[in-house]
């Protein structure tokens, strides 16, 4: 499988993983057979995130993660969206919750990566069903339960 990473950092101060990483945390993620996937993460300031919040789901905050899914007849290879991570909230979200940064970050794009594949967290039952599998993905990558001993969800 071939997966490109198109990683856009307009956090211009934000310290971010190496684009290594993310190809992994994205390949660990999908759910079903992709033999040639496109993959965009943008990493953005609070500023966008709360205007691109703001503009597509009606709330005014900065959030940790969006997820755009896409799907177009026109492309020649998988496409499953854009994810947008607000940079200044991954640190310090996980800062105020006692995380390693680097597991956040990961977190975030497998977070973001199942919302662009189908899952949801809209009731108890997705939630666990989303949860889950995140759990899983990241114990695969050799990061702990991310909601262990924090109560957050993300949301």
């Amino acid at each position: 499988m071939a997966i490109t990473i198109d990683l856009q950092n307009d956090a211009t101060l934000a310290s971010v993983p190496r684009k290594q990483l993310f190809q992994q945390w994205v390949a660990a993620a999908l759910q079903g057979s992709h033999s040639e996937l496109e993959q965009t993460i943008r990493i953005v300031d609070e500023t966008e995130s709360r205007d691109l919040n703001s503009r597509f789901r009606d709330k005014d905050n900065a959030t940790n993660v969006l997820a755009f899914p896409g799907d177009s007849d026109l492309l020649d290879y998988d496409c499953l969206g854009d994810l947008v991570i607000c940079a200044p909230i991954v640190v310090a979200e996980a800062t105020a919750q006692g995380k390693p940064v680097e597991a956040h970050w990961a977190h975030l794009v497998v977070h973001g990566m199942l919302h662009l594949q189908g899952f949801d967290h809209n009731n108890d039952d997705e939630t666990a069903q989303m949860e889950a599998l995140e759990i899983r993905i990241l114990n695969f990558l050799g990061y702990t339960n991310p909601y262990n001993d924090s109560g957050n969800s993300l949301q």
